[in-house]
């Protein structure tokens, strides 16, 4: 045979394989219903076009923010200034060690508050990991604090005002009952106490359940509770997304709950 047909017919052969391969792969799809990934493309195409777009849980519209202005006063937003120190701030690896640390010496009032009231520890230690790494120097020293200098005091950072509006304290207080006061909020196990009973109440004002704290990464509904509580604790509209960040943080969920991985679904 001349080279030009030996050529022909390895081209033949070839192209005669390719031909059994490519059949036996269309017999092999051929044999799978394609129906639901049509329909989930479909579905997805659907969406796209109509432009539906799960809204932030984190964000609040500007009647979402009358309301909550109208029902709780509220400060308002952070300045962004302030927001980018706080960022700031998150990024010292130092001061985190030092506030995990602290936040350990609180675990088990954090469990034992949790069982209490119902609420998700990881909210409850998120708060106080946030509040904890951005407090002001010095604002706990009783000194301090009775001074009058600081209006908050603590691991979560409460104010008088809230004690009174837990019916811990008269609105026409003596000197001495605010001195008392003041010194409970300085208290750690007794300030966590006092935060699990504002969370507490404030789920309670919105007429949800202690139970909308949990699964809050499966639930945008949940998800959208826990930013209001985390705005109305702290009154700035960059502190829901940290806390939601926070309760998706692998080292808080490993120093509650002695497993340092990834968080528990039912958890966060």
């Amino acid at each position: 045979m001349t080279p030009l047909g030996r050529f022909a017919s390895y081209r033949n052969s070839r192209t005669a394989l390719w031909a059994g391969v490519m059949g036996c792969g269309l017999l092999a799809l051929g044999g799978i219903d394609w129906s639901a990934h049509l329909d989930q493309g479909r579905s997805q195409a659907e969406a796209n076009l109509s432009g539906r777009v799960e809204p932030d849980p984190t964000t609040f519209s500007a009647s979402e923010l009358q309301e909550l202005q109208r029902r709780f006063g509220v400060h308002g937003p952070q300045p962004k200034l302030a927001q980018l120190f706080t960022r700031g701030v998150d990024q010292l690896t130092p001061l985190r060690n030092h506030t995990v640390t602290r936040l350990e010496s609180l675990r088990p009032v954090v469990l034992r508050e949790s069982r209490r009231t119902g609420i998700n520890p990881m909210l409850l230690a998120a708060i106080l990991f946030d509040e904890m790494q951005h407090a002001k120097p010095g604002e706990d020293l009783p000194l301090a604090a009775h001074s009058g200098l600081f209006s908050t005091h603590g691991p979560a950072q409460l104010g008088l005002s809230e004690m009174v509006k837990q019916g811990l304290l008269r609105e026409d207080a003596t000197p001495e009952e605010l001195a008392e006061a003041r010194n409970q909020l300085l208290d750690p196990e007794r300030n966590v106490e006092l935060l699990a009973g504002k969370i507490a109440r404030i789920l309670k004002v919105l007429e949800q359940s202690p139970a909308a704290t949990f699964n809050v990464s499966q639930s945008r509904s949940r998800a959208k509770t826990v930013a209001t509580l985390a705005y109305l604790h702290n009154g700035k509209l960059d502190y829901p997304t940290r806390i939601l960040r926070y309760m998706q943080d692998p080292e808080l969920h490993g120093l509650l709950f002695g497993v340092p991985s990834k968080p528990s679904l039912s958890l966060i």
